[in-house]
């Protein structure tokens, strides 16, 4: 497996030509569709090497949404990242991609990329601007490969257009698809939820069973979905009984034996319309999970030694939990207009 990643890591480098020319997005627009939360951190992504900008993420929302990136020209990116669910493939324990296949893992919510490390359940992807050709080459989602994708793109009526408005060339490269793809993802930053508008002292009151959530939250959960993001970015074993296809998580990448049923702490944003739960869709209710917490935890290879005694809660604190984690959807994120379809 190891092998085959490295191959596949060589394969992701081989799609940009040698002749590709560094990306020089047109710079006559205000670079405002990206800022930073005033309770964020830094981000990860080096926006100089690729500032977004409108002609871009018009661009890149045009190819998020274009089912010519699937082999039968069926399946979008939006397909399985739906804008009202945070950009998650709503309903599914597990992705559903072309011929109806279905994937093996939950599709995670595209949402706050510039601050992402890694990408995926085990981390196999560690750049934004190569993380849409996984999907894209996967068999089981869009099955297509990227020179085919750029081949339909080329023949096209209205895309060497949109890479002359975005890049100053009508060529089509694999640099300049994949960036354009980057600079849409980036625009989707949810940090206007309730919550952060109590953070940033902008008026917003709590209840007292969210405060008394938030304060539990603290206690019994931030050690894993730590800070803003409500994730620390590691991989760990939360303990789920081992069914199904028995995935090893991060272990697929690494071959390290204490990888083994280890996954990304999920950030809890929007956690409320991100259902169902884990890395393979086997909890539809956060009620649910909270019980996997308090009761359920598997003694499991590689268990975090933080859930070797499980996390006791009473049904009143579950809810408060529950009370506090809704104060973390962003309605201005699931709504706004310009990341829908047009």
């Amino acid at each position: 497996m190891k092998k085959s990643f490295l191959l596949f890591s060589i394969l992701l480098i081989g799609c940009s030509s040698p002749k590709d020319e560094p990306v020089t997005p047109i710079k006559n627009q205000e670079q405002t569709l990206f800022q930073t939360p005033k309770n964020f951190p830094s981000p990860i992504y080096d926006l100089s090497s690729n500032p977004v900008n409108q002609p871009g993420f018009e661009l890149g929302k045009e190819l998020f949404n274009e089912p010519m990136l699937s082999r039968d020209n069926t399946i979008a990116c939006a397909e399985c990242h739906n804008q009202a669910y945070a950009f998650t493939h709503h309903g599914h324990d597990v992705s559903h991609g072309i011929d109806n296949r279905i994937g093996s893992r939950n599709a995670p919510p595209i949402q706050n990329m510039a601050w992402q490390k890694e990408f995926f359940w085990d981390g196999g992807v560690g750049n934004l601007d190569l993380f849409s050709i996984a999907p894209i080459e996967n068999p089981l989602e869009m099955d297509e490969n990227i020179g085919n994708v750029l081949g339909k793109l080329r023949k096209s009526t209205r895309y060497p257009a949109l890479f002359q408005k975005a890049f100053g060339t009508s060529e089509i490269n694999t640099q300049r698809f994949l960036k354009a793809l980057s600079q849409f993802m980036l625009t989707l930053v949810s940090a206007n939820s309730r919550y952060d508008k109590y953070v940033r002292n902008e008026g917003e009151i709590l209840g007292t069973d969210e405060l008394k959530g938030l304060k539990l939250f603290q206690e019994k959960c931030s050690s894993c979905h730590a800070g803003q993001l409500f994730t620390d970015q590691t991989y760990r074993n939360n303990g789920l009984y081992i069914q199904g296809s028995k995935d090893q998580g991060r272990y697929r990448i690494t071959e390290i034996e204490t990888d083994k049923y280890k996954f990304k702490v999920p950030s809890l944003r929007n956690i409320d319309v991100t259902g169902p739960y884990m890395h393979d869709g086997r909890f539809l209710t956060l009620d649910a999970v909270l019980e996997h917490y308090n009761t359920g935890v598997q003694n499991t290879q590689n268990l975090d030694p933080l859930l070797a005694k499980k996390i006791p809660m009473t049904a009143e604190e579950k809810l408060q939990i529950i009370a506090f984690l809704r104060t973390l959807t962003d309605k201005a994120f699931l709504t706004n207009p310009n990341f829908s379809a047009n």
